[in-house]
């Protein structure tokens, strides 16, 4: 039967790579796991320090790819435990390590949703009296072509050309 941390490793080495199983993780999801399960600390633990050991733990495997195992695994973080919990013993540190790994799983960002505040609300506010209150009727639906006629004859307020706009030269 699979440890916590080996369910907790699978699932992060799964994570966004379709090409995976779970026994194998790339250095992007062992990065993403530090990061969500509270590894990295941002004092004794850094992003730095998460790359150097998994970097080292990919290198006790030769040449066969950029990938670790879970053996692997279990390396650089026994090399991370000993950066963030200095007082205890490698064994300690990493049964402390597997401890904030417990029951993780990665986190991913909310989907983007189309807004309805900030800039366009005014757009069908029937109290808003910009350049867009002409298209608008008093109950904030919008009027038909109508609305939406030119008022001006295209050259700008205080030209010295003014209404000369369709004239030929």
């Amino acid at each position: 039967m699979a440890s916590e941390a080996e369910k907790t490793f699978k699932k992060f080495a799964a994570f966004e790579d379709s090409s995976s199983n779970g026994t194998e993780m790339n250095n992007k999801n062992f990065s993403k796991l530090c990061k969500d399960c509270g590894i990295i600390d941002g004092k004794t633990v850094t992003t730095t320090d998460v790359d150097t050991a998994f970097n080292k733990a990919k290198l006790t495997r030769g040449k066969n790819g950029g990938n670790i195992t879970f053996q692997q695994f279990t390396e650089a973080m026994k090399e991370l435990a000993q950066k963030r919990f200095k007082e205890k013993s490698p064994d300690e540190g990493l049964k402390d390590m597997y401890k904030l790994m417990e029951g993780k799983e990665p986190a991913t960002t909310a989907s983007l949703k189309a807004t309805t505040v900030g800039a366009v609300d005014h757009l069908t506010d029937i109290k808003y009296t910009g350049s867009h209150k002409k298209h608008f009727d008093e109950s904030g639906k919008g009027k038909d072509i109508t609305g939406w006629e030119e008022t001006t004859d295209g050259c700008v307020s205080g030209n010295k050309g003014a209404g000369t706009n369709d004239k030929k030269n």
